[in-house]
């Protein structure tokens, strides 16, 4: 069994640099490249591909909601993760490449690229049943990119600085006791009013009925009415600057997952 490379924060303003080997390689694709290309691996766990970088988010352990879903094994120059739960980080071991594991509030850079995660309340009650979420936000392809997790506390005055006005905005939408139901997650969109919104963290036909205790997609859908809203093909789409809405414009990005259920 590979070790782990669990990257913590080594203090206040420390950007830890990870140490992957800058090359010309990826120069001459961040040269070449525009935009990111998504893929989504079911609930809140994406692959982002950009400026020659892959960057894997939240992989799972197939059980409870994400029981009918493939456990990522995709490979990555780094992992981040918003907590230790079974479905935001629960799969790490078999990992190919055995890449960082960036656990911790802090900054990181993985050249070109850096990142930062901010902390906040993963249940209602002040941290005090699920711990805490880390909100993590980079930028890659151009794009200003926010993962908020499986955030469920309101989004701060001091949030909302560190995190700026995302491009893109990955947030969750199905409730339950560890993340934002459709009102809440609505309220955080308004807050940070990003260009795109891609929810996460709903009811699928992945889940385990028995045990999965969250919504479906549809109540944010309907509460986003007036929202345009593109369909991508299947499970990745790729985002540039140039398909962001103008001005004070907002668009719903939704991705397929199929599990062969028809």
């Amino acid at each position: 069994m590979q070790r782990r490379r669990f990257v913590q924060q080594l203090g206040a303003g420390f950007i830890t640099a990870l140490g992957l080997g800058v090359t010309s390689t990826w120069r001459t694709a961040q040269a070449q490249s525009s935009g990111v290309t998504l893929q989504w691996l079911g609930h809140t766990c994406f692959l982002f591909e950009g400026d020659g970088r892959r960057i894997l988010v939240n992989p799972f352990q197939a059980i409870g909601c994400t029981a009918g879903f493939a456990e990522p094994t995709v490979s990555a120059d780094v992992v981040l993760i918003s907590s230790r739960l079974f479905d935001e980080g629960g799969n790490l071991e078999g990992l190919p490449g055995n890449p960082p594991i960036l656990t911790e509030q802090g900054e990181y850079e993985l050249s070109p690229i850096r990142m930062r995660s901010v902390e906040v309340d993963h249940d209602r009650r002040g941290g005090r049943r699920f711990g805490k979420n880390l909100i993590w936000r980079w930028e890659q392809g151009g794009l200003n990119i926010v993962h908020m997790g499986g955030a469920a506390s309101p989004i701060s005055v001091e949030a909302q600085i560190q995190l700026g006005r995302p491009d893109v905005m990955l947030v969750p939408v199905g409730g339950g006791p560890k993340a934002y139901n459709a009102e809440e997650a609505i309220a955080a969109i308004r807050a940070l009013n990003p260009r795109i919104v891609i929810p996460t963290h709903y009811l699928t036909s992945a889940a385990d009925p028995e045990t999965c205790d969250i919504e479906g997609l549809q109540p944010f859908m309907e509460l986003m009415q007036n929202t345009p809203t593109r369909q991508a093909d299947g499970n990745s789409v790729t985002l540039s600057t140039d398909n962001l809405p103008g001005g004070d414009g907002m668009i719903v990005q939704l991705l397929t997952y199929s599990l062969g259920d028809g």
